[in-house]
């Protein structure tokens, strides 16, 4: 078995609000790994005293504690109960009801010697190589499948001058329109405080014999696909394992450095905290 990760932030001078690591343990069998994408909040009140990064690390070390010593336990269980967790770890000082209060997208797979389970919530991507070779995302797609009405206000605000007042006062109407739909039927589906969300994940099983390799990408890494269209899932999977996570990251930053304004490749943030693991089972 071998084992890379790599994540970086996407501006130096802020804090990486995405969470990733690996759980091996010590009797050998088997495995875990979990990547959140922390969801960096709007301006103006969150109606929480803690930071995103102080969010996904408590939720991540839950989800991927319990993943390994709770074996008992379905992914879908453990990302219930870590979610409780945290909500119980700050409830007393913060307004967990608020709609930006912290929260992130997840990606979990948990590896034994008969089978690979799988999660994913919310816009990160998990790539299942098997055997024969082939690749197959696993995606949350609900984000993508935004209602057609809010999905004419993007390519509304991205038709508009850059720079101008009537970008920005569309950008704003766009961001409200959404935010609406986070965590709501219809809509789509982040970690945050209630655990009940962790039933609406995708989720799934396949046995540990037709599967070579899992590479868990936040979406700052897999804009080398679904933004910058530098390449298939398959080819993404292939970099990863032949030159390692930090050479798809660097090669993210050297797209996002050729279209710094997002002329070429729309996007909602010039660059973004990436975060890949890749583990070779």
């Amino acid at each position: 078995m071998r084992i890379a990760l790599a994540t970086e932030p996407g501006d130096p001078q802020r804090p990486n609000e995405d969470y990733a690591s690996v759980a091996l343990p010590a009797s050998g069998e088997g495995g875990a790994l979990v990547l959140l994408d922390g969801v960096t909040p709007a301006e103006g009140d969150c109606g929480c005293v803690h930071s995103v990064p102080w969010f996904t690390a408590r939720l991540g070390g839950a989800m991927l504690e319990l993943s390994v010593s709770h074996r008992d336990m379905t992914l879908t269980e453990t990302l219930a109960a870590a979610v409780a967790k945290t909500a119980d770890a700050h409830r007393g000082t913060c307004d967990l009801s608020h709609p930006r209060t912290p929260q992130a997208t997840v990606v979990a797979a948990r590896w034994s010697a008969t089978a690979v389970e799988h999660l994913v919530l919310s816009d990160s991507v998990l790539l299942l190589e098997k055997t024969d070779g082939s690749v197959h995302p696993v995606r949350d797609t609900r984000l993508d499948d935004l209602p057609p009405a809010v999905r004419a206000q993007r390519a509304a605000v991205r038709a508009l001058p850059r720079g101008s007042a009537e970008r920005a006062a569309a950008a704003r109407e766009y961001v409200r329109a959404v935010e609406a739909l986070r965590n709501a039927e219809g809509g789509f589906f982040t970690a945050a405080a209630d655990p009940s969300v962790a039933a609406r994940a995708v989720t799934g099983t396949t046995p540990r014999a037709e599967v070579r390799s899992l590479t868990a990408l936040s979406d700052g890494a897999g804009r080398w696909v679904e933004v910058f269209r530098a390449g298939s899932w398959g080819a993404c999977a292939t970099l990863v394992a032949a030159s390692g996570p930090q050479a798809l990251i660097d090669r993210v930053r050297a797209l996002e450095a050729a279209d710094p304004e997002g002329t070429a490749h729309p996007r909602g943030k010039a660059r973004d905290d990436a975060a890949v693991v890749h583990a070779t089972l």
